[in-house]
């Protein structure tokens, strides 16, 4: 329904381009506003009507740069330094575009031939400034390098022009990417100082407030903004984008947050040209809001366009996957391969085609994949977690067990106990007396199983107890001349499901091995008769069918009667 919307609103704006102020401030406006189709439309009007201005090219690129089209916007560029050699605007263009395409000398020669043009212009220091923030990892976040970079330019035109307020947001801006609130705070202020009527400082500033999760005063930042001007869309945005963020650290209030959070994306997407994309932001907004069944709507729809965005398959294919409809989702995954240049496919891309080829049975080829994200993000560290289920599945066991160890070292607070069970259990089957690397699978798998009973003191997991009893059953070199290593253990599990009261069948098997070790320690160590019979007699109790029991009394009764 919504890119029908789109298609028919971008007909309007097409047709009605002509009623438009037609000047430069009213494109930067549109801009500002994220309406793209329509600055766009203005501005191409402006580079036929004023050729010899190499601004509207620049803004018609940065417009396209904006909109993830990183090729029309060299051309558009280049265009601009073809009518002006020296623009330097057009050379930060030329400058974001390289760095994009991770082309860093040539981001640096093109920033340098910018800043060196500037005159006594500062827009060629935002828009360097500008160029370090844009995003270049999949989480969007600016490295401090970069920040660095961006901060020192723009101090550079906050000298040439103290009074440049849209400067000034973007030193803040990059100032808050590294988490420098005070600073950027008093960069936002000065800005509305300067530009009283300026909204996109307030919207800043809500940002800033939002990330502190002072949502109260973040909202009234997006009021404040609206105040000023009712239609500025991304104040819409940004209160939706901090209502969602709301809902998650206040789960009293979720339901309502999100509710409200959508009603103003709605609101947003009202006040943009509902443009392909717009509704491609519209996307990145249900995947933060967990919005998979909406957002596989909207993605199909948009596929469908014949000018879509190539990487609304991207989209499709994530949502595909979330909602379980594999074969759809392979199949936007595969289409977005196909048309996405390599340098636009980033690890995200990677650990959903993955996931994609696991669902679809494609096993080893999937974890590949999932490798391949691990190579590109090793901060991915729940992907570890994925890979070692997948290789434990397809019993793998020494190779998931190397999986999980590797999660349950790097994988911070999204590791769980049962993780280390796993990763215990995995080197357990996985252990096979013939290969040279059999003592070291049970030294981890005593490792894990050791770890878990050290932090379930007050609260005993009695299977790590019975699996460190195997494990260590399984380091006598000698039946006959047995040590002992399992006792403990043994025991302290047969402590811990005896106290439970009636035990189900499988945990039955399992204290009938039990037993039955106890038995076999009580024969070949102790030398003790009565308590061998004694607990194998539990063990038969537990399970009679067990066939160490059988053995035993069966050699028991052809030599007579117990003693």
């Amino acid at each position: 329904m919504i890119s029908k919307i789109a298609t028919a609103s971008l007909g309007l704006v097409l047709v009605g381009s002509s009623v438009f102020a037609q000047s430069l401030a009213d494109a930067k406006k549109a801009i500002d506003a994220e309406q793209y189709q329509k600055a766009k439309s203005m501005l191409k009007n402006l580079t036929t009507t004023q050729a010899d201005k190499d601004e509207n090219f620049f803004y018609l690129g940065w417009t396209y740069l904006k909109q993830d089209y990183a090729d029309s916007a060299k051309a558009a560029f280049n265009k601009g330094i073809a009518v002006n050699a020296k623009s330097a605007l057009n050379y930060a263009g030329l400058g974001a575009v390289a760095r994009l395409d991770k082309d860093n000398a040539g981001a640096t020669n093109n920033f340098n031939q910018a800043v060196a043009l500037a005159g006594k212009s500062s827009k060629p220091f935002q828009y360097v400034g500008e160029a370090y923030l844009l995003p270049l990892t999949p989480d969007g976040k600016v490295s401090p390098a970069d920040a660095n970079a961006a901060i020192a330019v723009l101090q550079k035109g906050k000298v040439v022009n103290p009074k440049d307020a849209e400067l000034l947001i973007t030193l803040g801006n990059a100032y808050r990417s590294q988490l420098k609130s005070n600073e950027a705070y008093q960069a936002y202020s000065d800005a509305s100082t300067i530009d009283p009527k300026n909204p996109g400082a307030k919207v800043a500033t809500g940002v800033l407030w939002k990330f502190a999760n002072n949502f109260e005063d973040s909202e009234k930042q997006f009021q404040d903004a609206l105040a000023i001007d009712p239609n500025f869309g991304p104040a819409y945005r940004e209160w939706a984008e901090t209502d969602l963020r709301w809902s998650l650290t206040d789960p009293k209030q979720a339901s309502a947050k999100i509710k409200q959070a959508t009603d103003e994306y709605k609101k947003y997407m009202s006040l943009t040209d509902l443009s392909v994309e717009s509704q491609m932001r519209y996307a990145d907004f249900l995947i933060l809001a967990g919005d998979y069944k909406t957002l596989e709507q909207v993605t199909t729809d948009l596929s469908k366009s014949a000018n879509s965005n190539a990487r609304v398959y991207r989209y499709l294919a994530y949502a595909a996957y979330e909602n379980k409809n594999y074969p759809a989702g392979m199949t936007a995954m595969n289409t977005w391969f196909q048309k996405a240049d390599p340098k636009r496919i980033i690890p995200r891309d990677y650990l959903y085609m993955g996931r994609l080829q696991v669902a679809s049975g494609q096993d080893s080829v999937g974890i590949n994949t999932l490798k391949k994200a691990l190579e590109l993000d090793s901060t991915q560290t729940d992907v570890y977690g994925e890979i070692a289920k997948n290789l434990y599945g397809q019993k793998k066991y020494a190779q998931a067990g190397d999986a999980y160890r590797t999660f349950t070292q790097k994988g911070g607070r999204n590791v769980k106990l049962t993780d280390y069970f796993y990763e215990g259990i995995s080197y357990y089957f996985g252990y096979d007396s013939k290969k040279p690397d059999a003592d070291s699978l049970l030294t981890k798998a005593d490792s894990a199983f050791s770890y878990i009973i050290a932090k379930t003191a007050s609260a005993p997991f009695a299977d790590a107890y019975l699996y460190r009893a195997r494990v260590n059953d399984l380091k006598e070199k000698d039946r006959n001349n047995i040590v002992g290593y399992a006792k403990p253990y043994y025991d302290k599990y047969i402590e811990l499901i005896t106290a439970k009261g009636a035990a189900d069948d499988k945990v039955k098997k399992s204290l009938a091995e039990a037993y039955v070790y106890l038995g076999n320690y009580y024969t070949f160590k102790e030398k003790d008769a009565a308590k061998a019979t004694e607990s194998y007699t539990k063990a038969r109790d537990n399970d009679p069918t067990n066939k160490q029991v059988q053995a035993y009394f069966a050699k028991q009764g052809g030599a007579g009667k117990s003693k």
